[in-house]
């Protein structure tokens, strides 16, 4: 702590012998010694108390560090997002449902239903378009199949070679 050599302390016990006096001198000896002991133990508690303090600000600021924490995992909705993004695209398939709707105009009453084309079958005769109410009376527009007149069964059907 002090830079102090043998010589110098010897120098200083020398001049407290000369001073003080070979009588009183060990008593003042152990007066200082008390002194320093006190001091020393003054200086620990201090520092003690010191970092106790820092200890306990360090404590308040992680506490708080884990209550924001907390409350962020409170507040935390991992499917929030999702909702969202879900709700974005309901409301825009809504809008292209709804708008398409809006753009064509609405059958008038008595009206036809407009020409259906049947599906191509390979190697058959083309056909002309069929009107729906044509459909419904034959049974083909609910599902149900009506035997074509000039339908070859398939046993009897030639097959290329």
């Amino acid at each position: 702590m002090f830079d102090i050599s043998w010589s110098e302390f010897l120098l200083i016990g020398v001049v407290a012998l000369i001073v003080i006096g070979p009588k009183e001198l060990p008593g003042v000896l152990r007066t200082l010694g008390q002194y320093t002991r006190k001091v020393r133990s003054m200086a620990s508690e201090f520092q003690g108390q010191f970092q106790e303090a820092m200890r306990e600000a360090e404590m308040a600021d992680l506490k708080k560090q884990v209550d924001d924490m907390a409350q962020d995992l409170k507040d935390f909705d991992p499917l929030k997002e999702v909702k969202s993004d879900v709700e974005a695209m309901s409301k825009d398939i809504e809008r292209s449902l709804e708008a398409p709707a809006e753009a064509k105009p609405a059958p008038e009453a008595g009206a036809t239903a407009p020409a259906v084309e049947a599906p191509a079958v390979e190697g058959a005769a083309p056909t002309a378009p069929v009107e729906r109410g044509d459909l419904e009376a034959t049974g083909e527009a609910s599902g149900q199949s009506a035997p074509a007149a000039d339908a070859v069964p398939p046993e009897k059907a030639e097959r290329p070679a």
